[in-house]
């Protein structure tokens, strides 16, 4: 897991143990980051590490990612798998942006029509 350039694993663990790190290997099928643009990053089988020291909890993801596009980038006729409205506004990004501002439902969606669906110029502009 750790260089340690040539160190016992298990010294290794006990001295993280020792500065209050705990290690654990997480059993995950499948690891999704949604982008502020809307790409998601999607990791099949990866391997996961979660690392806890004194409270701060940080996440490895060891694997390839598979990019998909976002809705956004579909040609004309294709459908995406969020429900727009009849703005053109999917509301996952309504959520997304009510989610990460704080906002009314109202408020995200009418920043995001105004920025053209723009998710991160959206969350800017209510933070």
């Amino acid at each position: 897991m750790f260089g340690g350039g040539g160190m016992n694993p298990q010294k290794m663990q006990q001295m993280m143990k020792q500065m209050g790190i705990d290690v654990d290997e997480i059993d995950a099928t499948e690891v999704v980051i949604k982008q502020a643009d809307g790409d998601q990053l999607v990791f099949e089988d990866p391997d996961v590490t979660k690392m806890d020291a004194r409270g701060q909890e940080t996440y490895q993801i060891i694997g390839e990612p598979e990019t998909v596009e976002s809705a956004g980038e579909l040609e004309a006729g294709e459908e995406s798998g969020d429900e727009a409205t009849e703005e053109g506004i999917p509301q996952d990004d309504v959520d997304l942006v009510v989610q990460r501002t704080g906002a009314t439902e109202a408020d995200a969606r009418a920043v995001l029509e105004a920025t053209d669906g723009d998710l991160a110029a959206a969350i800017s502009r209510l933070e």
